[in-house]
């Protein structure tokens, strides 16, 4: 006889369905395997014998005489909250006096039923449901750890008390309204109780009786086979899992004579016909169509184009960090300034902003900031110059550091400037920072104790400033000091329709790099004058292509 493969993984399997839980099908089969004693049994020696009998190993018999063979193997088809009786039941529910709870006089009803129709077809293998008592009492006193002498948390009083749902929903099932919704000074004790999950779950459990041949029907002999738990959202818990390819569950009875037991318990439940799944298929369809066209009805089905020769710039960005300084506590004061020619932005953009105050933290030699603060702008350029020289500018982004005490003093630790990226796609920049600074030991006096210091009245100075018309900008005689550094991380986005060829004979659309003559990537914004002055080219060639009938004395074509 081959030995057997035992399964020792009895920890919980989770799974996940969309389908109706009350479809699950459970197949359980049990089955005696010998005494556990058997091995050690030693039988007296008897004069004249070597061998043993074998009728020494054979099990006692049964009250009557004879085995039940279902007392011996049985195997049952169990669905979702179908509830078998055990012995202990049937033998308990025959007494009206016993029977307190509704629910025990339906149980009543159902085993006299059974009892007119035969009896019940189970021995061994039983069920207690979400509705039964073992299944609030078996919650309630799980331990969470394998010690001996465990005592149970708080959280684990209310969590098991939490999951006995029929006990606390019972009485609040009608429709009054509670007095107060918003408590505005909660207790200690409200928000202990208050600080659970209340996840909606039922459970089942699959039993066996395994007490020995004539005894059934005793308490003490019952043991849980598996356990099924399923909540709201089609997450089904099952220990042990399904037994699948693997080998049988053993187990090994208590007391003085023991006994050895094997079990399976597979997944039998039905698959869906094919006209069901058509059917569902349709259904999430439908659902998914419907939700479609919400999210379509709140962005837009329409794409929003530029108007021809013009270029959009979309700009994500992020003030990362600022290291180097001499100071605690910086918040950044940054803003982008748009060259006055051919650039525009919309009437609601800010193109200003102030970061959160933040502390710095030590970072090798420097102390960093990190503030993580986000910012978004849009800018339009509409070129109207076509010769060759018009070099449009580009937009700058200014910055300035400031550090700010306990007293409510705040000091300039550094100004920077840098020009935001020509090319799309995303880009860190370090721009470093400078201050002006006044010679002499009173100055550095004033700065430490009074805080402020000499600041710049333009901050365009920086860079360029605004106002300045001359050929060339001298800054002699303004003394600075370097600072730190500040990191920005921009993700930059360009929108024209010069991209994107589409001429009056509609040829063939390519790709954007081949429209741009083979650049890898558009790296000045020369690439975007260029494709639209090849773009109004190829517009002029065609219309002096077509029959002069065609063309209006305006330039226009006639339809």
């Amino acid at each position: 006889m081959a030995e057997t493969v035992w399964s020792t993984d009895t920890g919980e399997a989770v799974y996940r369905s969309r389908d109706p839980v009350r479809n699950l099908r459970l197949r359980v089969h049990l089955q005696r395997i010998t005494s556990s004693n058997f091995l050690r049994y030693q039988p007296a020696a008897q004069p004249g014998k070597d061998l043993i009998d074998l009728a020494t190993f054979r099990p006692h018999p049964t009250a009557s005489g004879h085995r039940s063979e279902q007392e011996e193997e049985e195997e049952v088809v169990i669905g979702w909250q179908e509830k078998l009786f055990s012995q202990f039941e049937v033998d308990l529910y025959r007494n009206e006096a016993a029977c307190q709870s509704p629910l025990d006089h339906q149980y009543r009803q159902e085993i006299l039923k059974l009892e007119d129709s035969g009896g019940r077809k189970n021995r061994r293998i039983f069920t207690y449901t979400d509705s039964d008592r073992y299944t609030n009492v078996e919650e309630h006193c799980q331990k969470m750890t394998t010690a001996a002498r465990e005592v149970p948390s708080f959280l684990v009083e209310r969590m098991a008390n939490v999951r006995r749902r029929r006990q606390d929903r019972r009485g609040m099932e009608c429709g009054i309204l509670k007095s107060r919704i918003v408590t505005w000074e909660p207790s200690e004790e409200f928000v202990r109780n208050n600080h659970v999950i209340n996840t909606p779950l039922q459970t089942m459990y699959i039993m066996a009786d395994l007490g020995p041949y004539g005894k059934l029907g005793y308490k003490k002999y019952e043991h849980v086979l598996c356990t099924l738990k399923v909540d709201s959202n089609g997450v089904i818990t099952v220990k042990p899992d399904f037994t699948g390819l693997k080998g049988p569950y053993r187990m090994e009875t208590e007391g003085e004579k023991q006994e050895l037991w094997k079990y399976t318990v597979d997944s039998v439940s039905s698959l869906a016909r094919p006209e069901e799944e058509e059917r569902e298929q349709r259904v999430f369809k439908d659902l998914y169509g419907r939700h479609k066209e919400y999210l379509s009805s709140l962005v837009g089905t329409d794409f929003e184009m530029t108007v021809p020769g013009a270029l959009r710039l979309f700009v994500n960005g992020e003030v990362v960090s600022a290291q180097g300084y001499e100071y605690d506590n910086l918040y950044i004061h940054f803003f982008v300034e748009l060259p006055t020619t051919n650039w525009s932005s919309p009437a609601f953009q800010q193109l200003s902003g102030i970061t959160q105050t933040c502390a710095t933290k030590s970072l090798g030699m420097d102390k960093v900031a990190y503030f993580s603060y986000p910012f978004t702008f849009e800018a339009s350029f509409l070129h109207e110059d076509e010769s060759a020289d018009a070099v449009p500018e580009w937009p700058v982004l200014y910055c300035e550091v400031l550090s700010l005490d306990s007293w409510q003093r705040y000091r300039v630790e550094g100004y920077g400037a840098v020009v935001l990226p020509t090319a799309p796609g995303s880009h860190t920049l370090t721009v470093p920072t400078w201050r002006p600074m006044e010679l002499g030991t009173e100055a550095e006096l004033r700065r430490f104790f009074i805080g402020g210091s000499l600041e710049l009245e333009d901050l365009s100075y920086v860079r360029i400033p605004g106002t300045f018309k001359g050929e060339r900008l001298s800054r002699f005689g303004f003394r600075t000091e370097t600072t730190g550094c500040i990191t920005f991380r921009l993700h930059c986005l360009q929108q024209s329709r010069a991209f994107m060829e589409s001429s009056s004979l509609r040829k063939r659309m390519q790709s954007v790099l081949d429209r741009l003559e083979g650049f890898s990537q558009q790296s000045s914004v020369h690439n975007v004058l260029d494709a639209f002055r090849r773009a109004r080219r190829r517009m002029q060639e065609a219309r002096e292509s077509l029959p002069q009938d065609l063309v209006s004395p305006s330039g226009t074509m006639v339809s």
